[in-house]
């Protein structure tokens, strides 16, 4: 069974990576990086999502030389100009938490209407192949936010984070309805064709060559 080689120590995105692929019937040894030796990790500095996705995927084919993926996603907030954006899971500092994260946020938009907290989350998705082949996805999952955390699913800014058409919060939606309509389910199933069609590549046997007389 191929490797495919999740770029994060956030274990529920490569559970949820198999989740996905197994559904679609596609067979794969799905890893992240706690199962691989340490190595040093990119600086996220690229300003699009896509951009760094790539800097973490390349990274991890360099290291491990298997498959790889990975993803670079956040939370945009019409009110804040798109922001935190790139920065999601840095915006209370350096020792950013989920909770530290969801705690200033909320703070942040304290003062605002209902109808105004229109947001979005975004995720873009890196396939990186040992051979240096490189593709990109995006999903997107338009919602809006709450003021008060409800669910206990999920994780980062789900329980404040309602979709578009839904009344409970992501963090209120079982893995499998969050599947269905999120970001991350979005890019993942985009990439499903994608990871497909290398795994099921045939192997390209060396052709020996002789020297002329």
């Amino acid at each position: 069974m191929s490797i495919v080689v999740v770029a994060t120590h956030n274990a529920k995105k490569a559970t949820e990576l198999h989740r996905v692929l197994a559904a679609a019937g596609v067979e794969a040894d799905v890893r992240g990086l706690d199962a691989f030796p340490a190595y040093p990790e990119p600086a996220e500095t690229e300003r699009t999502f896509e951009g760094n996705a790539l800097l973490k995927a390349r990274a991890a084919v360099a290291a491990t030389g298997q498959l790889a993926v990975a993803d670079d996603s956040g939370l945009e907030v019409d009110l804040l100009n798109g922001m935190p954006g790139v920065r999601s899971a840095r915006w209370s500092g350096p020792d950013a938490t989920d909770q530290r994260n969801l705690d200033l946020l909320i703070a942040q938009l304290a003062d605002t209407e209902a109808a105004d907290r229109t947001a979005r989350f975004v995720c873009a998705m890196a396939l990186v192949t040992p051979d240096g082949t490189e593709h990109l996805v995006r999903g997107v999952m338009e919602g809006r936010l709450v003021l008060e955390p409800r669910g206990t699913n999920g994780f980062g800014y789900d329980p404040i984070f309602v979709a578009d058409g839904n009344s409970v919060t992501n963090a209120e939606l079982t893995p499998e309805q969050k599947d269905a309509i999120s970001h991350r389910g979005q890019a993942v199933r985009a990439m499903v064709p994608l990871l497909r069609s290398v795994l099921t590549q045939p192997l390209v046997e060396p052709v020996e060559t002789k020297e002329a007389p």
